[in-house]
C-alpha cells in the first residue's frame, strides 16, 4: 500500500485580513490558531495516495483553469451552533464562485463525500469554551473585508497537524504541459 498524504484545497484570506483573524483566533485559546492559515476551505481534509499527487495537481490545474477570477467579500459573523462548536466570518460575496469551485474540485481524484453540505467561510473559532465563541460572534460582527480572488491552493497537513502550502493554481490560466 503507497503511503498517504492529508491535503485539502483553500482560499487564503490576504493580508492585513489574515493577521487580524489569527490573532483573533490565538487571543481565544483556539488550538488551531498556529496551525491553520485564514482561509476559505474548498476541499476540507482529504486523504489521497501520495503517489497519486501529479494526477491531483493536474486535476485542480483543470478546475482552476475553467474558473475565472472574482471578488470575495467578508462580513460579519455566523456560527455553526449547535450543530458544531464553530463561530466563523461569513462570505457574502462570492458564495456561489466558491460553491462551483468546490464542485469541480472534488471530483475524479479528489471525489469524496462531505460530513455537511458544503458552506463557505472563515472558521475564526472552534472547539473552544462557549464564552470565547460567544467573544469571536461579537468580537468580530463588524469584521468587513473585499479583496479579489484569483488563485486557490494546495496544502497537506504534517505531523502534528500543521498544513503547508504545496503549490497554487491561478484561476482562468491554461494548466501547463
Amino acid at each position: 500500500m503507497s503511503d498517504v498524504e492529508v491535503v485539502g484545497v483553500a482560499v487564503a484570506i490576504p493580508e492585513p485580513h489574515a493577521s487580524v483573524l489569527a490573532k483573533w483566533r490565538r487571543e481565544l485559546g483556539d488550538p488551531a490558531a498556529d496551525l491553520v492559515y485564514p482561509h476559505v476551505t474548498l476541499l476540507p481534509p482529504t486523504p489521497v495516495a501520495a503517489d497519486s499527487m501529479d494526477e491531483v495537481q493536474a486535476h485542480l490545474a483543470d478546475a482552476a483553469a475553467n474558473h475565472r477570477p472574482f471578488v470575495m467579500h467578508l462580513s460579519g459573523t455566523g456560527t455553526f451552533r449547535p450543530t458544531s462548536p464553530v463561530v466563523f466570518i461569513q462570505v457574502a460575496t462570492g458564495v456561489a464562485d466558491c460553491e462551483q469551485l468546490e464542485r469541480a474540485i472534488r471530483r475524479g481524484p479528489l471525489a469524496r463525500e462531505l460530513d455537511f453540505p458544503y458552506h463557505p467561510h472563515v472558521t475564526v473559532a472552534q472547539d473552544i469554551e462557549e464564552t470565547a465563541l460567544d467573544e469571536a460572534y461579537e468580537g468580530l460582527a463588524g469584521f468587513v473585508a473585499r479583496f479579489p480572488v484569483d488563485r486557490f491552493g494546495l496544502f497537506s497537513r504534517a505531523a502534528g497537524g500543521r498544513w503547508t502550502w504545496c503549490k497554487e493554481f491561478e484561476l482562468g490560466a491554461p494548466p501547463a504541459g
